[in-house]
Order: structure tokens, then C-alpha cells, then sequence
């Protein structure tokens, strides 16, 4: 696949000299919307990337993307020089981007200092990078720098600082951990139930059908949507299948995209940070 594939300029989608931003601007001052959902993004294989890129240019769709350097079906990493020009296209089209941590690093336990009782490290698993699959602790302060990692790249790769916000992988946390990252500058984002859009569950039982009848019959105002660039274990992939029905089911049903830049619940912690 060669580099040019990843940019999806307005002319190829016959938008007339307007880009994704500016368009997706126009269509927020034209009409003002009262059941906004805010749909996420985490990394992944990025074997559909492109896909998702496409579907949310085509219906004008901003959402926020949580990066971290995950393995990728090509180009070595999710974060890796291969898909920079990926990442600059989306954050140049409007969308929003965050850290999900470098490593993918998912929190297992907080851990006290026996003197004092304070959570002072925190017992990980990352599963990408050098230490893969390894369960070991790092402080609170190497953890802050493991969301910055990642925020870092994207600055590297876009040329524009993500959103001071981040997603812990699986959103496995403690207040503990939550409180180190708000420390670091960085508030945490989970999902709404409804907003769990099922595509890292097995195929099998869970089914594309199954799974966007259940979106749009439970997804309310508010919600926070989660789904992936790809995920290994998935026999039948979700995005092909559902992410354009999705879209225009909710669409159709007075809902309007929002990213986490215009979420009333963090617009004053971005305000304060970014």
C-alpha cells in the first residue's frame, strides 16, 4: 500500500475546495443539534483505517481518536513513520486525537508504600513494545510519561497537540491511577454502556447484525461511542459492516457527532490544559 493511499484530499471526494473541518464548521453553524453522541476511536491492526477514514469523510463525521503504538498489519506500528501521514490527515480533516498510552499499557494494580499507604507505582501490562505480554510496576511518574509518549508522537506526526485527555487500554484504571493522570495533565475517558459498540467481542456470538441493531436501538445523547482500528481476534470484521449503518442510523434518528473537544463535561479541563 503505498503512502498516497492515506490521504484522502476533498477533491478525490468531490467536496469542492472544502475540507472535512470545514464542512463539518458549516454544517455545526447551520443547525444546531440537541442529541449529540461523541464516537471514539482506539488503535488496532489498522487494517481498516483507511475505511474508517473514507466513511466519516463522506458523512462529514468528526470523532476522536485514542492512539497508541499498537502492531500493525503493515508498517511496522500503529504510531510508526509508515502511518504518520495517516495521522496528519485526520487531525488536518478536524479530527480530534488523544493518547491512549505509547505501549498499549493496561493498568493491573495500584501499588502503597507500606509506611505511608499511598499508591506510589502501579503493577502494568503493555501489550506492545519492547516489553510486551510482561507484567512489571512503574512509579506515577512513569506512568504520566507513558501518556505523554503518545501525545508526544502525535504532536511529532500532525504538527498539532492532541487533546490533554486519554484512554486507558480496556479502561482499566483506579481512582489512584486516574488521579496520577489528572496529575500529569491528562483526564481519563471511558465509555457509555450503550456507547460499547462490540467489535472486539468474537464474531460468532456476537454478530455484525446483532451488534448494530443493539447501537441504535440503546445509544442515547451523550454517549460516548467506542469501537477500533482493527482488531486481531475478530473473525468478521466489524467496520465493513456496521460503521456506515451506524452513522446513518443515528443520523437518521436526529442524532449529530460531536468530538471530545466540544464535550460540555471536559471543555473547561481542555481549556485549562491543552
Amino acid at each position: 500500500m503505498q503512502r498516497r493511499q492515506f490521504m484522502f484530499a476533498s477533491a478525490a471526494a468531490g467536496l469542492p475546495g472544502l475540507s472535512v473541518a470545514e464542512e463539518y464548521s458549516k454544517k455545526i453553524a447551520a443547525s444546531a443539534c440537541n442529541k449529540p453522541v461523541y464516537l471514539t476511536f482506539d488503535t488496532g491492526h489498522m487494517g481498516i483505517a483507511n475505511l474508517v477514514a473514507q466513511v466519516l469523510q463522506k458523512h462529514k463525521v468528526a470523532v476522536t481518536f485514542f492512539a497508541a503504538s499498537e502492531p500493525a498489519k503493515e508498517g511496522g506500528s500503529s504510531l510508526s513513520d509508515f502511518w504518520a501521514p495517516w495521522w496528519k490527515a485526520r487531525a488536518d480533516e478536524g479530527h480530534q486525537l488523544a493518547s491512549h498510552t505509547f505501549d498499549h499499557m493496561y493498568w493491573l494494580a495500584d501499588i502503597r508504600d507500606k509506611a505511608t499507604g499511598q499508591v506510589t507505582h502501579f503493577k502494568v501490562k503493555p501489550s506492545a513494545g519492547p516489553r510486551a505480554g510482561q507484567s512489571f510496576v512503574v512509579s506515577v511518574a512513569e506512568y504520566q510519561q507513558e501518556i505523554a509518549r503518545a501525545a508526544q508522537r502525535l504532536t511529532q506526526m500532525t504538527g498539532r497537540k492532541p487533546l490533554p485527555l486519554y484512554r486507558a487500554p480496556g479502561g482499566k484504571t483506579s481512582p489512584a491511577l486516574i488521579a496520577a493522570a489528572q496529575q500529569g495533565g491528562y483526564q481519563h475517558i471511558g465509555w457509555a454502556p450503550a456507547g460499547f459498540l462490540g467489535d472486539e467481542l468474537p464474531s460468532d456470538k456476537y454478530p455484525n447484525e446483532r451488534l448494530l441493531s443493539q447501537a441504535l436501538k440503546n445509544i442515547g445523547s451523550g454517549d460516548i461511542l467506542l469501537a477500533h482500528l482493527g482488531i486481531w481476534s475478530r473473525q468478521d470484521p466489524w467496520a465493513p459492516a456496521v460503521l456506515e449503518p451506524l452513522i446513518v442510523g443515528l443520523l437518521e434518528r436526529g442524532f449529530c457527532f460531536r468530538t471530545l473537544a466540544e464535550h460540555p463535561a471536559y471543555q473547561g479541563w481542555i481549556a485549562q490544559h491543552r
